[in-house]
Formats: C-alpha cells, sequence, structure tokens
C-alpha cells in the first residue's frame, strides 16, 4: 500500500520522463537490431564528439556536451568499463584523455547516422502536434527567466510547516 504522505509517489512530469524513458529504449532496441551491444543512447553524444574533436579531457568533454565536470567523469567511468572508450596520459600528471576505443571507431560513423535520424524523426513528431516540445522548453526557460525555478521552490517551502 502507498504511503499517502510520500510526496514522491506521483510528479507532474512523470509523463516526461516516462515519454524520455520510452524514447531512449526505442533507440536502445535500434543499436540491439543493429548489434551493437552494450551502448546506452545517452553516451552517443559523447562518443559522437570523441569522434569530431578528437581526445580530450574530462573537463573538455564536460564544455563540449555542456555537462558537468562530476557527471561527465562517471559517465566516462561507465563507458571505459563497458568498453566504448579509454583514457590515456594528458598534458599534466592530474589530467588524463578520453579517447575513443577500437569499438567505439567501428560504429561510430552509424551512431552519427543514428544521431542525424532521431534528430528527423524529432522534428518529424513536432510536425505532428500543435505545441512542439522546443516551443515548450523555449516558453518555460523565459518563465524560469521572470522567476527562478530556486525562487519558485523556496516561495512553496515558506509556506510548508515542514520546512521550518
Amino acid at each position: 500500500m502507498a504511503d499517502v504522505d510520500d510526496p514522491t509517489g506521483k510528479s507532474v512530469w512523470d509523463p516526461l520522463w516516462d515519454l524520455q524513458a520510452a524514447m531512449d529504449a526505442d533507440i536502445a532496441r535500434i543499436y540491439a537490431e543493429a548489434h551493437i551491444e552494450g551502448l546506452k543512447p545517452t553516451w552517443v553524444k559523447e562518443l559522437i564528439r570523441l569522434h569530431r574533436g578528437g581526445p580530450m579531457t574530462i573537463t573538455e568533454l564536460a564544455a563540449a556536451v555542456g555537462r558537468t565536470h562530476s557527471a561527465l567523469s562517471q559517465k566516462v567511468a561507465a563507458m571505459r568499463a563497458a568498453g566504448w572508450v579509454r583514457t590515456v596520459a594528458g598534458p599534466d600528471a592530474r589530467a588524463k584523455r578520453v579517447v575513443l576505443s577500437a569499438k567505439a571507431e567501428s560504429v561510430v560513423g552509424r551512431l552519427a547516422a543514428e544521431w542525424r535520424a532521431t534528430e528527423a524523426a524529432l522534428v518529424e513528431l513536432e510536425a505532428e502536434v500543435p505545441y512542439p516540445m522546443a516551443r515548450v522548453v523555449s516558453d518555460l526557460r523565459a518563465a524560469l527567466d521572470r522567476k527562478s525555478f530556486r525562487d519558485r521552490i523556496a516561495g512553496k517551502l515558506a509556506e510548508d510547516p515542514a520546512w521550518r
């Protein structure tokens, strides 16, 4: 039985997260059908950027894909464990460079093709709905520019006796 006091049981954005997970699962099926095993769709952007930009430090790769160093460090560790990248000595003793593995090099052209096909499918999908996700994101960004998410949360917390 669900705990009625558990606020994590339902989120307004659950349908969005479920949709994203379903779309990622469809991309993963494309890889499986193409016999590209052990590849997560969330790694492809980094693999393509490494192919296009050459070996990069985690800091450089994080900047290239717009993520934090911490998030990319964890992702690189997972990609390395799965055999998609390796690390080599960097410009100094503190930094290592991330390099595509032979496994990644052998399929990166196909991954770029999948990326282009996915983007084209997204454009097609957005054309079928009256209010495309790109517009939703733009409108949400504008609303957050008017009042930050932090300020919105803080305002709600100020009204909640459990926060005090």
